[in-house]
């Protein structure tokens, strides 16, 4: 066995758990906001780390591009979902009783952040 393989091994491996904590986490977090972080940081960073391990993999191979280009698409969306998660949320007051500071208090009540 390769060092290679051994990297890929331990990349795949480690972002496995990272997607299982993530997944576990969604199903045992009482409310949105905090199943929306397990749901987007350690689900992205382990998907990440799966990609990179198959990337070390199969590195020299044409389907790199294609996992470069998977890794790329998830870093670009995974933000703007969570972002919108979190706005529908706040809408709908399913977590807004918990928060310290409400930011979102001024853009709904027309004012927009420079104050009007």
């Amino acid at each position: 066995m390769s060092v290679r393989d051994q990297v890929a091994g331990v990349l795949v491996l480690s972002g496995s758990a990272l997607a299982l904590t993530a997944a576990i986490g969604v199903l045992r977090f009482p409310d949105t906001l905090t199943r929306m972080h397990a749901a987007t940081k350690p689900q992205v960073l382990g998907l990440l780390l799966v990609l990179g391990g198959a990337t070390v993999r199969l590195s020299g191979n044409i389907d790199v591009g294609m996992l470069v280009l998977t890794a790329m698409f998830t870093l670009i969306t995974a933000p703007v979902v969570a972002h919108r998660v979190a706005q529908l949320a706040y809408r709908e007051q399913a977590g807004g009783e918990e928060l310290t500071a409400d930011e979102m208090r001024d853009d709904k009540q027309g004012a927009g952040p420079a104050g009007g």
